[in-house]
Formats: structure tokens, sequence, C-alpha cells
């Protein structure tokens, strides 16, 4: 009668120790971190950073691959399918986890269910920046402009659903204005083409824009954030600057694919929160204009949920679609 009950406790110690002697010896190969937005931007910035600092504390080597489209929901598929083993890792947004969700009819995998939250490491404000051919030095100069010529004036994002997109989303929004969005695979060929003249304007990520701003490339008017933001500390916020209610902002967290051993996922948000406090990354990032974060995944996981109320309204207010 207790031999079958002896056996299934021999296995579950047996499964248990195995998944234990597993976690101990992770990570035993290379790891990869997918970045869901090309080389330059403020996403592949903080990957980078991150990368760098596992790979000098986990035992083995942290590389990013940059895995750009559609919103991020390309690199978000391929981190939920792959072995949950801890070995991939994908730098989420809280764009991604919160405003792809309501835009996309098909994402390709689900936040809530195919990804865990490791650490939330980083975030940041956007910048309204103009190119230099647009006759405007403040927020209330493009609200003239747009209102004299409704629809003439294009915006730059980083692609449909992302923060510099529902930024410029909940700009007109809250001024009732029409400006045209040019969606492009990530901040750096938006930028491209901003800085060419190809289009005029951009709510782009600050750590990306910032060293274009310094060199008179770019005019920035205004940040996103409830205040003003220590890396452009003379510009207003859009709110100051005479938007009332205006607010928007990003941050970005390293996930896994569901299925991964908790073990294993403590381990990994205690050498990435290591990482965020190291002098280098603190340095770097702070220089660049992001807020440093680095949190246990229970918490990261209190913040998605924050950021699933806060923008599910203003998505569904703004009208956008990504279908």
């Amino acid at each position: 009668m207790f031999k079958p009950i002896r056996r299934a406790l021999g296995a579950f110690l047996l499964f248990a120790l195995a998944g234990s002697a597993g976690a101990q010896a992770f990570p035993n190969k290379p790891i990869r971190l997918i970045c869901p937005f090309p080389p330059g931007g403020a996403v592949d910035i903080a990957s980078r950073a991150i990368a760098a600092e596992l790979s000098k504390t986990i035992g083995q080597p942290v590389t990013v691959e940059n895995k750009p489209g559609a919103g991020g929901n390309i690199g978000g598929t391929e981190a939920a399918r792959s072995a949950p083993d801890g070995h991939t890792l994908f730098m989420t947004t809280s764009g991604i986890q919160a405003i792809n969700p309501i835009l996309y009819k098909k994402m390709g995998f689900d936040p809530d269910k195919d990804l865990m939250p490791v650490s939330a490491l980083v975030s940041l404000s956007n910048v309204l920046v103009v190119h230099p051919s647009v006759k405007a030095n403040s927020v209330a100069d493009v609200l003239a402009l747009v209102r004299a010529s409704p629809g003439t004036l294009t915006y730059a994002s980083s692609g449909t659903g992302t923060s510099i997109h529902m930024s410029a989303e909940m700009f007109k929004h809250l001024t009732g204005t029409s400006i045209v969005h040019v969606p492009y695979k990530g901040s750096a060929p938006a930028l491209t083409d901003l800085l060419g003249g190809q289009v005029q304007m951009m709510f782009d990520n600050i750590p990306s824009a910032l060293p274009h701003i310094k060199a008179g490339k770019l005019r920035a008017l205004a940040t996103t954030g409830a205040r003003r933001d220590p890396a452009l500390p003379d510009l207003p916020t859009v709110a100051e600057a005479g938007v009332p209610g205006y607010e928007a902002g990003v941050w970005f967290g390293l996930a896994v694919a569901a299925g991964t051993p908790r073990e294993i996922i403590a381990k990994l948000s205690a050498e990435a929160v290591k990482g965020t406090r190291s002098p280098e990354f603190v340095k770097r990032m702070s220089e660049l204009g992001y807020v440093i974060m680095g949190t246990s995944p229970e918490q990261m996981a209190a913040l998605l949920r924050a950021e699933q109320t806060r923008w599910t309204p203003i998505v569904k207010a703004s009208g956008a679609s990504a279908d």
C-alpha cells in the first residue's frame, strides 16, 4: 500500500533535486539577449550595457541579438518560443507589455502568459525634438503650425505601439491636432530620417536623441515626464509647456520564457540588479538620461500591471491600431 506512495515521493524528490542541480549549474553555455529593436536606439543601448555587466559576473558571455520589427513583437515571439532554461533573455519594454496587446490582434505571443519578469532595469522620458528647418521653438509654436495646416506636419516613431508612437498619439489626443505618423523599425532609422529632414518631428527616447540635441542637429522643445528631466533640466515638460495632464515615459526590463525555473529567474534577477548598481553602468546610463531601477521579479510584475491600467484607456481613446 505504501510502496506506490514511496515511489511517487522518491520520483518527486529526484525531480526536485534535478531541478535544483540544474539551477546550480546555470548558466552552462553562452547567454543571448534578444533586443527587439535595431542597434543604436535606447533599448539597444540599455541591452548592451546590461549584457556587458552580466558577462562580468554570471560566468558566461552575454551577447545581444537585434531582432527588430512589429513594435517589438518579432523579438518577443522568438524569446517566448525559446527554451525555458534562462539562456535566452529578452529586453522587454512597458510598451511591448502594456500597449502592444491592445494595438495588435495578433502579436505572435501573449506577454502575460508567455514571458516571465526578471528585473525592470531602467526608465526614461521621451523628448519632443524637431528638425532645425521647422519654424518652432516651443510646444506652442508646434501647436500653431499644426493648427494652421492640419495633417501636413509628420512625426517619426520607432514603430507602431512603441512609447515614442504613443507619446505622440497622447499629444495629438490631448491637443486635438492632426499630425501624420511615419513608423520605422526602431529609433535609429527614424532618427536618420529626422536628421535628414524627411520627417519633421519625433518624441524620441532621451538617450538616443541627446547626442544630436547637444550637437545642434535637432531642436529639443519639451520632455514627456511628470517632472523636468535631469538630462535636460532647462527644458519644460510637455504639461508645463501648455498641454495639461500630459505624461508619458517608458521603462525597459529583462524577461524570460514562461516555464523557466524560479531558481534560475532568481539568479538572473540578482545578477541583473547587481549590474544596475555597478559604477560603470550607473555612470553611463545616468549620463544618457536613463533612471536606474533594478527591481525584483515581483516588483517588475507589479509595474507591468500598473502600466496596463494606465495605457489601456489612452490607447483605446487614440484609435491607434497596428492591424
